[in-house]
């Protein structure tokens, strides 16, 4: 198996065409300034050691130096043997509450920025556990199911706004419902749940529906975004203050009571979102706390760089083009 270490430093290889047509730009130019003062091959003829083609081969040997090099600076590996190695986890479905008032400002920069933020933390944090990825408001929707492909996930999350779930309300008991049937029916242990919300307007069967959980087998944590003083919501769709019947600004405020009792029932730990990567390291380790299943897996191992090859060609090529002259040492003098 062959595989770059780095891959994104290839991108580097997209200046090469566009050296290219610098080069050729120039070499356009230059033959027409010739033209311009008289026959090109008398013209070259006068210039004292000129070498006809030197400066294109020097030019392609500094391209190719580059390439070269910034296909070593990307490193090139190969699997020197593959090994089955055992991958143990759990698995891990994050419910992220999506609504509008997460769009609340009490949290800098805003409360689902943060929560995004805090899963992403999580994931740079696992290990083999599997995770899912649910959003809800006023409904639930499964966004991404159980994987171990964490960049997939985190690109997923990237895309997360209250326009995923147009039905505004807090319906924790939905992304429960939603989790169970998204985690394996046959196993009473190995999940867990992480509601990530502020609480708000949640609606009075989630309780229930947790302790059904919890009897299932499932550990289901909170995380509370927000403050308790709360503040006002922006509303993207009138871009102002969102208001009330009344024309009052509505304040949001963090319902940390009603996330910890959730988290009391689903045999889970409450955890008030102040720093991102503590929230993170807290959750991963209540996770790496659980019991966790066997995930076999079989993955490359020991792989051997080659980096040292590509950067000694492009070292070459380099002295090669230093050492390639671009006039003759004894030009010809003019013909008498």
């Amino acid at each position: 198996m062959m595989r770059f270490q780095h891959i994104s430093h290839l991108i580097a290889l997209g200046l090469i065409p566009v050296l290219i047509l610098l080069f050729v730009m120039m070499v356009v130019w230059r033959r027409k300034k010739q033209k311009s003062l008289g026959d090109e091959r008398l013209i070259n003829n006068q210039v004292l050691g000129f070498i006809p083609g030197r400066n294109t081969l020097r030019f392609v040997l500094l391209a190719f130096a580059f390439g070269i090099i910034v296909i070593g600076w990307a490193n090139l590996q190969m699997g020197a043997k593959t090994e089955k190695v055992q991958r143990k986890g759990v698995d891990v479905i994050v419910a992220l509450d999506v609504s509008k008032s997460m769009l609340a400002t009490d949290i800098q920069p805003d409360r689902l920025t943060r929560a995004k933020q805090l899963v992403q933390s999580m994931l740079d944090k696992m290990g083999a556990d599997r995770v899912g990825l649910i959003v809800f408001a006023g409904r639930a929707y499964l966004q991404v199911p159980l994987t171990i492909d964490y960049s997939a996930l985190k690109m997923m999350l990237g895309n997360v706004s209250p326009d995923v779930v147009p039905t505004q309300g807090t319906v924790i008991s939905q992304a429960v419902d939603l989790a169970m049937n998204s985690f394996s029916q046959k196993e009473k242990k190995y999940k867990s749940l992480v509601i990530i919300s502020d609480g708000e307007d949640h609606d009075e069967q989630a309780i229930e529906k947790v302790k059904e959980a919890a009897e299932a087998g499932v550990i289901i944590h909170t995380v509370g975004i927000g403050s308790p003083q709360g503040t006002t919501i922006f509303d993207p769709e009138t871009q102002s203050v969102k208001l009330n019947d009344n024309g009052d600004p509505v304040i949001s405020r963090l319902n940390e009571k009603a996330l910890s009792d959730i988290a009391s029932a689903g045999r889970g730990k409450y955890i008030l979102l102040r720093n991102t990567d503590d929230a993170a390291e807290k959750l991963v380790d209540e996770i790496n706390g659980m019991e966790q299943k066997s995930l076999g897996a079989v993955v490359f191992t020991d792989f051997k760089s080659y980096f040292q090859y590509f950067l000694l060609i492009g070292f070459v090529l380099l002295v090669a083009e230093w050492l390639l002259a671009g006039r003759r040492s004894n030009p010809k003098t003019g013909t008498a």
